[in-house]
């Protein structure tokens, strides 16, 4: 019967290689580390980047591109999607459109766009309405509303 107390360890480990106990079994003095040098001393420790004072690959590659400080986002939603998955009356807020999974969970700005039909009267709210969009919510006689988004 196996039990705890008569385990044996099957991929026993080696011991750790004492360095710098004198020069009787060849790892004193210098202990492996050769003689003088960066790597040689205590405390040394290579950056995985560091080249040996060569410019670093990150900074020989130019850069590219510019993410303007102003530049707004939006999280886009079809006017076929609120048709599929909302029905008449309903109101369509960014609770509503999240709790669904129409759009994550980070969303700062939703913009409603006009891709396909909608015969149903919705309530619909978000931060932007593209122009066929809001013409197509209003002629299914639902109604649009600009509102900020605290999500």
């Amino acid at each position: 019967m196996m039990k705890l107390n008569n385990l044996k360890n099957t991929c026993p480990r080696k011991n750790r290689k004492r360095v710098g106990r004198g020069n009787g079994n060849n790892w004193g003095r210098t202990c492996g580390r050769g003689e003088k040098g960066q790597k040689s001393r205590s405390g040394y420790s290579r950056k995985s980047y560091f080249e040996g004072g060569q410019i670093p690959l990150f900074r020989r590659l130019p850069k590219r591109g510019f993410n303007h400080p102003s530049n707004v986002e939006y999280t886009l939603v079809n006017v076929k999607a609120l048709e599929k998955n909302f029905e008449d009356g309903d109101n369509v807020t960014a609770e509503v459109l999240i709790s669904k999974g129409m759009v994550g969970k980070n969303v700062k700005e939703i913009k409603i766009l006009g891709d396909g039909k909608i015969s149903k009267a919705l309530t619909v709210e978000a931060t932007q309405f593209s122009a066929p969009a809001k013409a197509k919510i209003e002629a299914a006689e639902g109604t649009c509303k600009l509102v900020k988004l605290s999500v």
